[in-house]
């Protein structure tokens, strides 16, 4: 290996970072010239262009979009060794790339992202709102909040946050037209609304009074993968759901919605944060992770559906 690489992965970053040749000269104390040579120098090395370049804007080849991602790393974790044996105290800053369910991202997520950044400015973030599974590697997301016992992926760390409870809701409407189901065994024979990223949408599992578990196969007439819609659907009275407490809480409480076995024991299931497992995790990851599970456990009581 040469002995200017990490040079020239560095000021890679910087031009990228930046947006322009220009920017990164200033930023590193360079020229222009030179910052350009350095990245001309890098893609002969690498047998590949990494760049497009035009008079007024530059663009990543999708090899250069693989190589920022490893080179960003490389350069982070390098900086934060760096002041680590300097004995000086590594600042958070950088770009982070957020996955989490959209209700939760709205209601529960932003406040505290504006106090994070508040807090730490020198951080930035993407914020990706979706219910779907995310293969946090292969999307570059650096931390994800879902709802899960354990990471699928054993490269993947799972940290709960908090257990969360659901309830089966239903109209009125819905209720005077098809009856009231008394216990959970009943759902096979009624119209159910269902969750399209749950891995087994048309099975819901209760728990009786002794704890044994009660596994139903429901009838779906509607699915979605939106809790929101889902709500919408059983507040018509086109079938029976189960839903966040939280989500339904007004609408049982002004008579919209009706709870139904509410003698069993609540449905529960854990809201954790999930991350890829690094040997060296930058500081930037590691602050938020502390500051979610910090405030999420004080705060949160909104359960969030899917994978």
């Amino acid at each position: 290996m040469k002995t200017n690489l990490l040079d020239g992965m560095v000021i890679f970053v910087h031009v990228v970072d930046t947006g322009s040749f220009t920017n990164a000269a200033q930023a590193t104390g360079h020229s222009t010239s030179y910052i350009s040579k350095e990245i001309s120098k890098l893609e002969e090395r690498l047998g590949v262009r990494l760049m497009h370049r035009t008079t007024r804007t530059l663009s990543l080849t999708p090899e250069g979009e693989l190589y920022y991602e490893s080179c960003k790393q490389l350069v982070e974790s390098a900086g934060e060794v760096e002041n680590a044996l300097g004995g000086k105290q590594s600042e958070p800053q950088g770009h982070l790339r957020i996955s989490c369910p959209v209700s939760f991202g709205i209601v529960e997520l932003s406040p505290m992202l504006a106090k994070f950044m508040a807090q730490y400015p020198k951080v930035t973030f993407e914020v990706d709102l979706s219910d779907r599974k995310v293969d946090l590697v292969a999307e570059g997301v650096d931390v994800a909040v879902r709802a899960v016992h354990k990471a699928a992926d054993s490269s993947l760390i799972s940290r709960r946050i908090k257990t969360a409870r659901s309830v089966t809701v239903a109209a009125p409407s819905y209720l005077r037209k098809y009856g009231t189901p008394k216990h959970p065994s009943e759902l096979s024979q009624h119209k159910a609304i269902t969750y399209s990223y749950q891995k087994n949408p048309n099975v819901w599992e209760y728990s009786d009074s002794d704890g044994e578990s009660i596994k139903v196969d429901v009838v779906s007439v509607f699915s979605a993968n939106s809790p929101e819609m889902e709500m919408g659907m059983c507040v018509k009275g086109i079938g029976i759901t189960r839903l966040p407490e939280e989500h339904t809480r007004e609408a049982i409480a002004t008579g919209r919605l009706v709870e139904l076995f509410s003698d069993l024991p609540k449905h529960k299931i854990d809201l954790c944060l999930v991350y890829p497992s690094r040997k060296h995790m930058s500081a930037k990851v590691r602050t938020f992770i502390d500051f979610m599970a910090e405030n999420l456990a004080a705060k949160c009581t909104h359960k969030i559906k899917g994978g």
